[in-house]
C-alpha cells in the first residue's frame, strides 16, 4: 500500500512513524513534511490548502491511500477534492469538519444530538459579548468561531483580557466554565460505525503548574489512571456515536478522526471542544500505545469497512510526551537556532524514547527551529514513572538555544498510587 500524509508537524511524524512500521505499508510519503520525517518518509513539496494540488501528487504517485493531517487543510476542503478523484482518503469533508472549523456549528450540532457540553452564547457585538460575560461571570471562557492554531481559546478571571479578545474576532463563543481534569479521546469512524482509541491527557498552559497561557499543548500522557474504566463506553455512548449520526443524518457524514476535548466536572462529562484530526500532542502517546497496524484501519475508515475491522491491540506500557519549544512561545516564538544532541537520542535512548519534529527545517547539515512547538520528545515505560523518566532523560539531551518546556508532565498521575 502506497500511502501519502498530508502535513509537517508532529502529529504528521508520529503518524509516519507508525505507519513506517507497518508491514503493509509498501512506500510511504508526506508533503510538505519536515526534516524528521524524512527520515522516514520520502517528502514531496505540495501547498497542503491546494486540493488540486494534492490531488495531482496522489496521483502521480499512484497512493492507495491520502492522510489529511492538520486541520486548515480538512476545513478548506482537500478531502474532498481527494475523494473526488476516487482515492480513499483518511479525513472528513469540509462541511464535516466545521465541526472543528466553527465552535457555533459544533454547539449547534452538540445541541441537536443530546451531546453534554457548556451552556453558551454566539456572540457577533460588543453587546452581545458584555451580556454574556455578565452571564457566566468568571472565570471567563471565551472561544474565537474559527480556527486558530490552537491560539484561539481564552481562560481568564480578568474580564478587561476576555472582552478584549472577543472584541478581536469576527464571532465568538463564551461559555461556562468547566471545573475537574480534562481528557481527550480519539475515534476513528467512517460516518457509521465509531472505533475508539484510548483516552490521554494533554497540558494546554506554556509553564510549570498549569500556569502561563494558552498553547496547542506542551506534552501529554497515556493511560489515565485515575480515570473510570467505563469511560470510553460512557463517551462513546453519550458523545462520538451521536455526534456521528447526527452529523450523517444531516446529509454531511463525518469520515476520519473524530477528536472529544472532555472536562470530568462535578456534574458528569462534558464536551470542551471537537476536533476533525488527530490531535497534537495527544496523538504521540496514543500512538505509542497502539499496536494493531495502522495504515489498514484508516483505510477501512475511508472505504466505509470500518465495521469489519477487528478490535484494536493495546500495550500496557505507557507513554509520555514533552514538547520542547522556542524562545517567547507561544508570542513571538524565535526560529533559525542550530538543535543539537538529536542523534545522542538515537543513539542512547531508542527505541524507549525518540524525538518526533514539530517546527524545524533542514539548514545544511544542521537541523534549525522552524516554528513555536519545535520537537516532541515521546517515551515508553512499564508505568507512567518510568516513561517520565526516559522522556525526561532524553530531553535533557537536546540543546536549543532559549528553549523551553515543562517539568511536569504526568508527574501528578506517576505520582498517584
Amino acid at each position: 500500500m502506497k500511502v501519502l500524509v498530508i502535513g509537517g508537524g508532529a502529529r504528521e511524524h508520529a503518524l509516519c512513524r507508525s505507519l513506517s512500521l507497518d508491514p503493509d505499508v509498501s512506500a510511504l510519503y508526506c508533503a510538505p513534511g519536515n526534516a524528521g520525517i524524512s527520515e522516514v518518509a520520502e517528502l514531496r513539496p505540495v501547498d497542503a490548502l491546494d486540493g488540486d494540488a494534492v490531488t495531482a501528487l496522489a496521483i502521480e504517485l499512484g497512493a492507495d491511500l491520502v492522510v489529511v493531517g492538520p486541520e486548515a487543510p480538512l476545513v478548506a476542503g482537500v478531502a474532498d477534492a481527494v475523494r473526488a478523484a476516487g482515492i480513499p482518503v483518511f479525513g472528513p469533508s469540509g462541511e464535516a469538519a466545521q465541526l472543528e472549523g466553527s465552535k457555533a456549528f459544533a454547539k449547534d450540532v452538540m445541541a441537536a444530538a443530546g451531546v453534554p457540553t457548556a451552556r453558551s452564547y454566539v456572540c457577533t457585538t460588543p453587546e452581545e459579548v458584555d451580556e454574556a460575560l455578565d452571564a457566566f461571570g468568571a472565570p471567563y471562557v471565551v472561544k474565537d468561531d474559527g480556527l486558530a492554531a490552537g491560539k484561539g481559546v481564552v481562560v481568564t478571571e480578568d474580564r478587561a483580557a476576555a472582552r478584549a479578545h472577543a472584541l478581536g474576532c469576527d464571532r465568538v463563543v463564551i461559555e461556562e466554565y468547566l471545573d475537574g481534569p480534562e481528557v481527550s479521546l480519539f475515534a476513528i469512524t467512517d460516518g457509521v460505525t465509531v472505533v475508539p482509541l484510548q483516552p490521554a491527557q494533554d497540558f494546554k498552559r506554556a509553564l510549570d503548574g498549569d500556569e502561563g497561557p494558552n498553547t496547542g499543548g506542551m506534552g501529554a500522557y497515556s493511560p489515565l489512571p485515575w480515570a473510570d474504566p467505563k469511560l470510553v463506553d460512557e463517551v462513546m455512548e453519550l458523545v462520538l456515536q451521536p455526534t456521528v449520526d447526527e452529523l450523517r443524518h444531516r446529509g454531511t457524514p463525518f469520515s476520519g478522526l473524530l477528536y472529544a476535548g472532555l472536562a470530568i466536572t462535578g456534574r458528569g462529562t462534558r464536551v470542551i471542544e471537537f476536533n476533525a484530526r488527530f490531535g497534537d500532542p495527544e496523538t504521540q502517546v496514543v500512538l505509542a500505545r497502539l499496536r494493531t497496524p495502522l495504515a489498514g484501519v484508516l483505510l477501512n475508515a475511508a472505504n466505509g469497512t470500518l465495521d469489519v475491522q477487528p478490535p484494536l491491540r493495546w500495550s500496557e506500557d505507557a507513554a509520555v510526551t514533552v514538547v520542547i519549544a522556542s524562545h517567547n512561545y507561544p508570542e513571538t516564538p524565535r526560529t533559525g537556532d542550530v538543535i543539537e544532541g538529536l542523534a545522542e537520542v538515537a543513539a542512547e535512548d531508542a527505541p524507549d524514547a525518540y524525538v518526533l519534529h514539530a517546527g524545524t527545517r533542514r539548514e545544511g547539515d544542521s537541523v534549525v527551529s522552524a516554528g513555536g512547538r519545535v520537537l516532541s520528545v515521546t517515551a515508553t515505560g512499564s508505568d507512567l514513572a518510568q516513561a517520565r523518566e526516559k522522556a525526561y532523560k532524553a530531553v535533557a539531551r537536546i540543546r536549543l538555544d532559549g528553549s523551553q518546556h515543562r517539568t511536569d508532565i504526568a508527574a501528578k498521575a506517576a505520582a498517584r498510587p
